[in-house]
């Protein structure tokens, strides 16, 4: 028996195991295509700032940095989400993010 045969015996033998519901889905979606002896995918790379932290590196960081008693939960999701939208290159947040250091310049100069 050549590795292919064996293959589609072993691929035959999973199938007949699974439920029928599981089968159902695979046949919908090709039993030819189907390959049970796929290889796991990689895990998630861990995405890095410029600095070379993670998102959770950098919350860490930030959280130590301020008065947690004076912020509410609001506070700490805000800080969470841009993180991550500028972590993964998020126009929306990066604009935030511009938008913040700008205005933050405009209170310097104006002695707010």
């Amino acid at each position: 028996m050549t590795t292919n045969e064996n293959d589609d015996d072993r691929k035959k033998m999973i199938f007949e195991a699974m439920s029928p519901r599981r089968q159902k889905h695979i046949l919908k979606r090709g039993y030819e295509k189907w390959n049970p002896f796929s290889e796991p995918k990689d895990p998630v790379d861990m995405r890095m700032d410029k600095t070379k932290r993670t998102s959770q590196m950098l919350l860490r960081d930030f959280m130590e940095s301020i008065d947690l008693d004076e912020h509410g939960n609001d506070y700490k999701k805000g800080a969470f989400e841009i993180c991550l939208g500028i972590i993964n290159e998020d126009e929306k947040f990066i604009g935030m993010f511009d938008f913040a250091c700008w205005y933050s310049e405009e209170l310097k100069k104006r002695n707010v």
